[in-house]
Parts: structure tokens; C-alpha cells; sequence
């Protein structure tokens, strides 16, 4: 939302201050000048992007303009979803995590997480974990190395749209120039004519080098620089799951593995210690009135 936002506000403000000067809108409308500028900067992005990088910087660019998934309350739900799963572990023994971690959709325990369910890459990370815990073999010194060689290589993945954006952007305002140029040729064929018609054309090539110079820092880059921005969130979020399982298989009881995990959130979205506690205590109530009930 706030994407959107900004992108009103700085084409907003650039078209008040230039109405404010009695800038004429039909001087800047230069439809040709878009298609060589913007038609280029694609062209830069198909030549030096694979497919798969491509499809992840439209997905990108799509969640650029939606809200935070990484919120206070995602947090707490996680910690409380991790929690019910280590206390499970705890009670029953790792092996009785099986039925959850295989089919994590039909879990009774984790399908109630719907947002956790639904981030493939986050399931993926704490049921292989947990699966390579329950068949054991590895110590846990080497599965955090592990963990960590696979939040090194998601995080190289997450970069590669992003750095293929800021590419883009850092292309436009030589591109810019290009068009300038074809319309500084384009004026110079036409030298002689009515002054007027000559004015019209510098006009139009000014314009191009304006076009690239503000789709550059106005528009790409800003949108690159906060999708590295929601790459850096994941990052945090895989991080608080990688520090809570392997406090866990450390030894530590499940409610002081998420406190170290509730730790590790950024603390504009981290919650409070009263609020994860009242989480998993409701957890861990939640059972007991069951079963009463029953």
C-alpha cells in the first residue's frame, strides 16, 4: 500500500511543480520516447535474466504493492505453531512427529496455521529439519551448518530479482540519453523548418533523458530497493525457525526455545514476551479443556 503510495506522491509532486511553472502536459507525452526507453530496458532485463529469475521478479513486483506477510502477528502465531510442535515432540518423542512433518496440509497440528502452510519455502525448511531430526544420524552442530547453507543459498536466490531490477534501473538513464540523441538526429534532419516544429522535436529528446532519469530513481529503483527489503524480512523470519528447532534439539525446553527464537525477530515486528507467553499458554490449555469437555 505504502508502495503505492510513494509512487503517487513522486509523480504527483513532479507534475504539480511543473504545472506550477505553466508547463505544458502535451510536451510530455512522448509516446515514442516511452517505447525506446521502456521497450529497451525490457530488452536489457530478458538478455541478462533466466527464466526463473524473470518469474520471481514479477512475483516480486506484485508483493511490492501488497502489505507485510512478516507482521507482529505472523510471529506470534509461528511462535505459538512451533511451540505446539515442540511441546508434541517433547511429550510423545520426535518419532511422533511423522504424520505432521510428511503432510504438513493434513496435519491437525500445522494445517491450522494457514499462513505458515501456504509459505512453501518456511514448511519445507522446518519439515526437512525436523525429518532429519526424527531419523537422527546427524548432530545437531552439523544440522545448524546445514540450516544455515540453506538460508545462505534461499537468500542468493531472493537477491537475483532484485539485482536484475536494479540493473534495469541503473540502465535507464543512459537510455534516456539514447533517445535524447535519436531526437537530437531526428532535429537536425529537420533543421530549416518552421522554428516551431524544430522546438517541438528538442523537446521531445529532453524529454527522453527526463523519462529515464526519473523512471531510474523515481520509480525501479525504489521498487528494487524494497523488494530487497522483503527478501531481508524472509531472511529474518527462516532465521527465528532456525534458532527455535535448533535451541530445541540443543535440549532446551520448547517455551525457552521460542522465547530465544521470539529473540531473533526484528524488533519493529517482534512481540512481546507477555504476548507469546499468553499464545502458548492458550496452547497449551486449549487440550486440557478439550479433553475435559470430552
Amino acid at each position: 500500500m505504502f508502495s503505492i503510495i510513494g509512487i503517487v506522491v513522486v509523480f504527483g509532486c513532479i507534475v504539480a511543480g511543473y504545472l506550477m511553472e505553466h508547463g505544458s502536459m502535451k510536451v510530455l507525452v512522448q509516446p515514442a520516447e516511452l517505447i525506446i526507453i521502456g521497450g529497451a530496458a525490457l530488452g536489457t532485463v530478458l538478455i541478462s535474466n533466466p527464466v526463473h529469475t524473470l518469474k520471481q521478479m514479477i512475483s516480486g513486483l506484485l508483493g511490492v504493492f501488497g502489505s507485510s506477510k512478516f507482521n507482529t502477528q505472523c510471529y506470534i502465531d509461528s511462535l505459538k505453531m512451533m511451540y505446539e510442535l515442540l511441546q508434541k515432540a517433547r511429550k510423545e518423542g520426535l518419532v511422533a512427529l511423522e504424520t505432521d512433518i510428511e503432510d504438513p496440509e493434513k496435519s491437525p497440528l500445522l494445517s491450522k496455521y494457514e499462513a505458515f502452510v501456504h509459505n512453501h519455502h518456511a514448511v519445507a525448511f522446518v519439515c526437512d529439519t525436523m525429518r532429519m531430526a526424527v531419523s537422527g544420524g546427524v548432530e545437531v552442530f552439523d544440522l545448524d551448518q546445514m540450516l544455515d547453507m540453506d538460508m545462505e543459498v534461499h537468500h542468493h536466490e531472493a537477491a537475483e530479482p532484485v539485482s536484475g531490477l536494479s540493473t534495469m534501473a541503473d540502465s535507464l538513464p543512459g537510455l534516456g540519453i539514447v533517445a535524447a540523441v535519436l531526437g537530437v538526429v531526428i532535429t537536425m534532419g529537420a533543421l530549416g523548418g518552421p522554428p516551431e516544429e524544430i522546438g517541438h522535436k528538442v523537446a521531445a529528446a529532453l524529454v527522453g533523458t527526463f523519462l529515464g532519469i526519473l523512471l531510474c530513481y523515481g520509480l525501479v529503483g525504489p521498487l528494487a530497493a524494497r523488494m530487497g527489503k522483503m527478501a531481508e524480512e524472509e531472511h529474518a523470519y527462516l532465521m527465528m525457525l532456525r534458532v527455535t528447532m535448533i535451541a530445541f534439539l540443543k535440549g532446551v525446553a520448547p517455551i525457552m526455545a521460542v522465547e530465544i527464537g521470539r529473540r531473533t525477530v526484528p524488533g519493529h515486528v517482534r512481540p512481546t514476551f507477555k504476548a507469546v507467553e499468553e499464545a502458548c499458554r492458550g496452547a497449551k490449555e486449549a487440550p486440557a479443556a478439550a479433553a475435559a469437555a470430552g
